[in-house]
């Protein structure tokens, strides 16, 4: 690949992670309501969630998903039934007081499941190395291995770019936990984030639905 063409593709990660999605909503609530560290585990979730997801579009596995009418339709409502679950988790977690270092161990674990759940049931992240990424593949690739190659460094670097933007809106929506240390305000406050999340979740949903 080429220098212009690596800057487009780079470009083209970038404002598609910036745009609006079940990651970037998902992570502001955690940072904001329950601190940095839950965070930080959430965004690994992620990161090998979409790591996971590029290496099998690159083995062909997401193009057969593509095809399958039933299994794109289970992997859209299925993912989006699962924000919804997530936001009602979020909704009861919100009047519970958060957690000291000590027993914030489960917690991680916990958080790191959700992040790779959303992204293994993400339609966003399946459609982009479907529809986005094969277009920065190399056409006269010698052979099948090499464009496979290519396809896992192309999605390497999306992974980081992801990852990058990520801690950025952790290490940003943290900041705001100390002003919703008061009890009401922090209750509040994440139950707001859960109805957002919801609102998500029924974005995502319509959003990926096929003409």
């Amino acid at each position: 690949m080429d220098l212009s063409s690596l800057s487009a593709y780079i470009f083209t990660c970038l404002v598609i992670e910036l745009t609006p999605g079940p990651n970037m909503g998902f992570l502001a609530l955690v940072a904001a309501t329950r601190g940095r560290r839950l965070g930080f585990s959430t965004v690994a979730g992620i990161a090998l969630g979409l790591l996971v997801v590029g290496v099998l579009a690159a083995a062909g596995v997401a193009t057969f998903v593509d095809r399958s009418e039933f299994f794109y339709q289970t992997l859209r409502f299925g993912g989006g039934a699962y924000l919804l679950w997530l936001a009602l988790q979020q909704w009861r977690e919100a009047d519970k007081p958060v957690l000291d270092a000590q027993h914030m161990s489960p917690m991680v674990r916990r958080y790191f499941r959700y992040g790779l759940t959303v992204n293994l049931l993400n339609p966003k992240a399946a459609l982009f190395y479907i529809a986005i990424l094969p277009t920065y593949l190399h056409s006269n690739a010698s052979t099948e291995s090499s464009t496979i190659a290519e396809a896992v460094w192309l999605t390497l670097i999306y992974v980081s770019i992801a990852t990058t933007i990520h801690i950025l809106i952790v290490l940003f929506s943290s900041t705001l936990q100390p002003v919703f240390q008061k009890e009401g305000l922090r209750r509040n406050t994440a139950r707001g984030f859960a109805l957002l999340l919801a609102a998500i979740a029924v974005w995502m949903v319509w959003q990926s639905a096929r003409p």
